[in-house]
């Protein structure tokens, strides 16, 4: 388990090596025990592969070579004003990120390149769709977030790897053409799933040091 947690991260580059339908089942079946207050399982979950999947691409591509504006959000997906420590965590993700793809802080062209590959899930073969009720709250929502989590680490077992995708929020019409979800469902998130393409270039982003995040009170 040490080792998934080590190796997970959010992968932006996958072979078109198919994901056998069998080992997407028993991620999502070992998923389900993930916790919830009041086992309420808050998640609503869509899997798309094959035709299907293929055809969600076509379309979000099609919003993104026309230049379409972008969905209104659903949820903040970060505060407006970030403070620090957390402003200088994501400037330096971000740094990170296209400084390992070769693309300098000036080059917009380039950066919205790269972000448009989030709509193609990166070249995935399979990909996950989060949905949650409009009427949960945060606690809720934090549920979400931790099935999520159980569901990336065993596919990291299954030597599978992942990307969770909140910009899929941007384009959540576009799902909801392909997927028909109720109205009272709000789209969290999309994840893509698959085997990395070792050929992509990615640098692993660090982690805050202990002592910056956890506070030890143990008397001594």
């Amino acid at each position: 388990m040490y080792e998934a947690v080590r190796s997970r991260r959010a992968v932006r580059g996958f072979t078109d090596r198919q994901v056998p339908r069998e080992v997407l089942e028993r991620v999502l079946s070992a998923a389900a025990w993930s916790p919830s207050g009041s086992n309420l399982q808050p998640w609503r979950i869509y899997v798309l592969t094959g035709g299907p999947l293929a055809e969600l691409k076509q379309r979000a591509g099609k919003r993104v070579a026309a230049g379409d504006p972008w969905d209104e959000r659903e949820y903040e997906m970060y505060p407006a004003a970030l403070k620090s420590p957390y402003r200088e965590r994501r400037a330096a993700f971000g740094q990170e990120r296209y400084s390992a793809l070769g693309i300098t802080r000036e080059d917009w062209e380039a950066r919205q390149r790269a972000a448009a590959a989030n709509w193609d899930c990166f070249g995935a073969p399979a990909a996950l769709f989060c949905y949650i009720d409009r009427d949960m709250g945060r606690p809720q929502w934090a549920d979400v977030g931790m099935y999520l989590q159980t569901v990336m680490l065993l596919l990291r077992a299954e030597g599978l790897h992942s990307c969770p995708q909140m910009a899929w929020s941007v384009y959540r019409k576009t799902v909801a053409e392909l997927l028909s979800p109720p109205d009272e469902l709000i789209l969290f998130c999309g994840m893509s799933i698959g085997f990395e393409d070792a050929t992509v270039s990615h640098r692993r982003t660090g982690r805050a040091p202990l002592a910056e995040t956890v506070t030890f009170v143990d008397g001594s």
